[in-house]
């Protein structure tokens, strides 16, 4: 699976399937990277741009980020009603303005994802990478949480370049 989406005339993520149990997203960002990991890594900007906008009445209700190598997170997940999602991991490995890799500790068939930050000239390239337990993992990722990630990183473009809230 090969997908493209247009953001802008320059900025475009493309989502890449490699073998079995990777995917691989790529992006570029219109800032450095210490900007673009300072929205990754700190609680209160990743919350104005994780949620999908397009999904109705879902919001992050709470965002525990403890963005260091042994760290752990937990962002939490509401519909409107009082029945919550969870999800949660521990950091691999931070290596700030570079990389940050973490787990997905919610289920057994969890993957390991790996951010990178890349100086392209005062630009960001941003890899997103993750390694899925098996090929059902990755399909419903596919299915799932993977599908949101080009808009999700649009969101990210748009709170980067002052035009989000």
């Amino acid at each position: 699976m090969n997908q493209q989406v247009n953001s802008g005339p320059q900025n475009r993520t493309t989502v890449e399937r490699k073998g079995d149990r990777e995917l691989v997203v790529t992006r570029t960002f219109n800032a450095p990277p210490s900007t673009v990991y300072r929205a990754w890594s700190r609680p209160e900007l990743f919350q104005r741009w994780w949620v999908p906008k397009s999904v109705p009445g879902v919001s992050l209700v709470s965002c525990d980020m403890d963005v260091r190598t042994g760290g752990k997170y937990r962002l939490e997940f509401g519909a409107g009603g009082s029945d919550t999602m969870a999800f949660y991991g521990k950091y691999l490995e931070v290596v700030p303005n570079e990389r940050i890799v973490w787990t997905n500790d919610e289920g057994e068939e969890g993957a390991v994802t790996t951010v990178t930050f890349e100086d392209q000239g005062g630009k960001t390239l941003l890899t997103f990478h993750e390694v899925y337990p098996s090929r059902e993992a990755l399909e419903e990722a596919l299915q799932g949480s993977a599908a949101a990630l080009p808009e999700q990183l649009e969101q990210l473009d748009e709170l980067l370049s002052g035009k989000g809230e």
